[in-house]
């Protein structure tokens, strides 16, 4: 499946950011990953369970059903489940099948997001996690917020190739964040476990209109960008603006700040994307809320549109590349790397052995 080998579209053995810490309340929370139906909920106790999304019995969604002393009761027929994923009542009968039973995930709260981890549960591995300093959620004087929320109508590697290629900045951004410095200065690339790095640093460039927006300032800037990707979900980047070499405040920080993104498959053709900053500046963070929902709605608005040409089937054959694709190619291949060592029919859920048949 474009853009990977037949059949592929995404890593399962990973951790996936499913909601923002703060929506996973005692109410039953919906979703998908990978094809997977999934319901979450807090316990009484705090702490978050994620099980399977359906009733065994006739895949009534349990999201919609009834959650009462950490008991779910399916809305259909009555049948109950503990927070293990263990059947504790059938009415009308009292012998259990052992097949009457939920899938319990890997689940965990890791920053401000909640991450469950869709494979083989054996190999879910916190240590996997980005580290919450190097991506700049915590640090000193440092807060991090969650700004939006979103169901994109898209696969997500087309969201995964927009975020390792910020060239885009330039002409899809060009009214608010971007400049043309993103396209004319290469990229700094570099990898470590787990992680692409990309870096520019762009000297005596016009400006981007975000600038005047908020500092009353139309010259030129520096500005040192990044764009991590911390595969095979979370995109961490940061951005720092100061006055050019040849101003009287030269070096003077405009503006900083955390920017991520954390891009989740739900189906084949669908995804997640979970989108905060952070800052030492909280009324930057606040500024950015509302300026930035039409500059990441522009986003979703490309991917979705390509996302139809491609169901549609009159796409070409073939992509033409160009040098700026550099890393978001060097991140399709290590998602295929990663997608190979899993192609053991055995590592990949019920629901998505069905989906290939």
């Amino acid at each position: 499946m474009y853009p990977f080998k037949e059949g592929y579209y995404a890593v399962h053995n990973g951790w996936y950011v499913v909601a923002f810490c703060q929506d996973v309340t005692s109410a039953l929370l919906s979703r998908q990953v990978l094809n997977q139906p999934v319901v979450l909920f807090r316990k009484q106790d705090g702490e978050i369970t994620c099980l399977s999304g359906l009733c065994p019995h006739r895949f009534y969604p349990l999201a919609d059903s009834h959650l009462a002393d950490d008991v779910i009761t399916c809305g259909y027929h009555g049948i109950s489940f503990d927070t293990d994923g263990q059947c504790t009542r059938i009415p009308g009968q009292d012998t259990i099948p052992a097949s009457c039973k939920l899938k319990k995930y890997p689940v965990v709260e890791h920053g401000m997001w909640v991450w469950v981890w869709p494979g083989d549960p054996a190999q879910a591995d916190t240590a996997l996690l980005p580290d919450l300093e190097a991506i700049g959620h915590n640090g000193d004087n440092l807060t991090a917020s969650p700004l939006y929320f979103y169901e994109v109508q898209a696969r997500y590697q087309l969201l995964t190739d927009n975020l390792t290629d910020l060239s885009h900045l330039a002409f899809l951004h060009g009214d608010s964040i971007g400049s043309s410095g993103n396209a004319e200065v290469p990229e700094d690339l570099s990898e470590g476990p787990g992680v692409l790095y990309s870096s520019r640093t762009i000297r005596d460039c016009p400006a981007p209109p975000v600038v005047k927006e908020f500092h009353d300032y139309e010259g030129k800037i520096n500005q040192v960008s990044a764009m991590n990707f911390y595969y095979p979900g979370l995109h961490a980047g940061s951005v720092e603006m100061t006055f050019p070499d040849d101003h009287a405040r030269a070096g003077e920080p405009m503006r900083a700040m955390y920017i991520f993104h954390a891009i989740t498959p739900a189906t084949r053709h669908s995804c997640y994307y979970h989108f905060g900053l952070a800052s030492v500046d909280v009324q930057q963070i606040e500024n950015m809320r509302g300026y930035l929902e039409k500059v990441v709605q522009e986003d979703i608005d490309a991917s979705q549109a390509i996302e139809q040409l491609l169901q549609s089937g009159c796409t070409p054959a073939r992509e033409v590349m160009k040098h700026s694709d550099e890393n978001s190619v060097r991140a399709r291949r290590m998602l295929m790397k990663l997608m190979d060592a899993e192609k053991d029919v055995s590592a990949i859920p019920m629901q998505e052995q069905a989906a290939e048949a």
